[in-house]
């Protein structure tokens, strides 16, 4: 009972710490103005630099403590059970909290050219692996096992980040329609960091309950043989049937 309590109460606060830094990265954004891409909110020199620091240090910290609290969801889908949910949501957690101390050089130029520094290759390599590894935890929960709106939930949420992330990410590469891209970009961080919101939403929520999903198999359990006594099968020491009066049996015991 103490364990389950402190575990919604981590995950309560998990969740305020990301929905807060949701809330301060789109306030950056709007600061900011125009289409510029997440990154640059954090590059030397904006204005927002700071705030976008300290947004992805609440990102890193509120998906650690999501992670810590979801520890017992895990994916019945086989490529999907190679490790938890909650494993991936750490590492994703933690390659933010890289790209909060590394940021990217002003303009946040993509790997090709000149202007592209070793400083970039850190904050994009980091920044890809965090959104792979956030990603690969939504897909895992798409499978959950016995936690029904949780997968209904990632299922929408893994097709829409999959679809924005890679239309922003292509066209980021090729420089083509960058508009567009950083657009997307912004579609797919928002319905990720939301998703992870959900997440802990889930997990806080005192009467959340394990469901068995239709289809799903049952979870694997030793079997353990119990002694029962011939009486409560309703067979005598004979092995042969008795009589076994209910409490509404009308007949008297003597027949």
């Amino acid at each position: 009972m103490i364990t389950g309590l402190v575990t919604r109460l981590v995950a309560l606060l998990g969740t305020i710490v990301m929905a807060v830094a949701l809330v301060l990265l789109w306030s950056a954004k709007l600061r900011v103005g125009g289409n510029v891409y997440v990154s640059e909110l954090g590059a030397p020199g904006m204005p927002t630099a700071r705030a976008f620091e300290a947004v992805l240090l609440l990102i890193g910290a509120g998906g650690l403590l999501i992670a810590a609290a979801g520890r017992g969801i895990r994916s019945r889908a086989r490529v999907f059970r190679w490790w938890r949910p909650s494993l991936s949501l750490a590492l994703a957690s933690v390659f933010f909290l890289v790209d909060s101390q590394v940021s990217c050089t002003p303009g946040c130029p993509v790997p090709v050219g000149a202007t592209f520094t070793v400083q970039d290759f850190v904050h994009t390599f980091s920044a890809v692996l965090a959104f792979a590894s956030a990603s690969w935890a939504i897909m895992q929960c798409a499978f959950a096992a016995g936690h029904r709106a949780l997968a209904r939930v990632s299922v929408v949420a893994a097709i829409a980040v999959a679809a924005a992330s890679t239309a922003g990410g292509l066209m980021s590469l090729f420089q083509f329609e960058t508009v567009w891209g950083s657009r997307f970009e912004w579609v797919a961080t928002t319905i990720g960091l939301a998703w992870v919101v959900a997440f802990g939403v889930g997990l806080a929520l005192p009467l959340h309950r394990k469901q068995q999903l239709v289809g799903q198999a049952d979870e694997p359990v030793d079997l353990v043989l119990v002694p029962v006594h011939p009486a409560a099968l309703g067979l005598g020491s004979d092995g042969h049937e008795v009589v076994v009066l209910l409490p509404d049996d009308e007949r008297a015991l003597g027949t």
